[in-house]
């Protein structure tokens, strides 16, 4: 019957026709999808961990960007500076604490 809803339609609160919802397949991950992630994980908490202990070494006040301009060494030496730094490494390892989570993405079975 003309006046029967399909099955593509489906009748509203107020008689109306409304389109009935769409089933939506789960995302399909791809190897490289996966490894970009591990990469990504490694790289933060990498780059963390040094930002975060690099300040408070020895090598810190003998590194080469500490020589390039010699007026800079009152900044270069001053501890918000290196707590600046450090706090970004803090932020480096958050992120990838974050993707790590993040990782049971792909997990999820079917």
């Amino acid at each position: 019957m003309p006046n029967q809803p399909g099955p593509e339609e489906i009748s509203g609160p107020a008689g109306n026709r409304v389109a009935a919802p769409m089933v939506v397949p789960p995302p399909v991950f791809h190897w490289y999808q996966k490894l970009w992630a591990v990469v990504l994980v490694t790289f933060c908490l990498e780059i963390g961990f040094f930002l975060v202990v690099f300040p408070w070494t020895s090598y810190w006040e003998t590194n080469y960007f500490a020589q390039i301009v010699p007026g800079w060494h009152v900044y270069w030496y001053n501890n918000y500076v290196r707590g600046a730094v450090s706090g970004l490494g803090a932020l480096n390892l958050y992120v990838g604490l974050l993707e790590i989570l993040s990782l049971r993405r792909f997990g999820k079975r079917r």
